[in-house]
């Protein structure tokens, strides 16, 4: 008797379990914007007092200018709106962001481990793209208006099919903090690094390799 309500728990709670693991947890009043200045690490930031609340809490120009796509070898940029930039967003479960891509330019295969994401292309034409877990690709090809769909954690990609005009598109992430992880720099230049045996077993590649693609992503 004890086994068989032992097994009727852990079935209710596995039954259960998918409805209660959220990305963010709800909030539990209208708002909550982020006090920054209160020197405490909290999943979220504390709740400034709501008497002090101001429009400005809850709008940012942090998207409105283009991001500098040089700063890396793929050529894109990546602005969020951050607690800092947008202290309102707090505990509201959701990231906007600005995607610049240069011409020909690329966000690598990456990944976010806490947030689904739903991209539109304002500029440009851009290749999309995501790989699920039985490794099978969907990829669409998004001109100005068109939307795509990232589920939470699979690995996508957006690559600009423009050989001489910069694409622009703007995200919104279904997590505050979603988390970004680019599979090459993971995989090469996290810190400390990879042994050398297991990147060469893993990617079929020599020690060569590995050293230039190391050298190559900056590692």
């Amino acid at each position: 008797m004890k086994m068989c309500r032992l097994f009727l728990q852990l079935f209710l709670g596995l039954i259960l379990l998918p409805g209660l693991a959220k990305p963010d947890p709800d909030p539990l009043q209208d708002y909550c914007i982020a006090d920054t200045k209160f020197p405490l690490y909290l999943n979220g930031a504390p709740c400034l007092n709501p008497t002090l609340a101001l429009s400005s809490h809850f709008t940012t120009s942090a998207l409105a200018k283009p991001g500098d796509t040089k700063a890396n070898q793929f050529g894109f940029s990546v602005t969020l709106t951050t607690l800092a930039n947008l202290p309102g967003i707090n505990t509201m479960g959701l990231t906007m962001a600005r995607v610049d891509i240069a011409a020909n330019g690329l966000v690598p295969p990456h990944s976010h481990p806490r947030a689904s994401e739903v991209t539109i292309c304002l500029q440009g034409v851009i290749l999309v793209g995501f790989v699920d877990t039985s490794n099978r690709l969907f990829t669409q090809k998004l001109e100005p208006g068109d939307s795509f769909v990232f589920p939470r954690g699979l690995i996508h990609f957006l690559y600009n099919m423009e050989p001489k005009k910069p694409a622009l598109a703007i995200s919104g992430l279904s997590s505050q903090n979603p988390g970004a992880q680019i599979a090459s720099r993971a995989a090469f230049v996290s810190n400390p690094p990879i042994p050398e045996v297991v990147l060469e077993k893993a990617f079929q590649i020599s020690p060569q390799d590995v050293a230039k693609i190391r050298k190559n992503l900056g590692g």
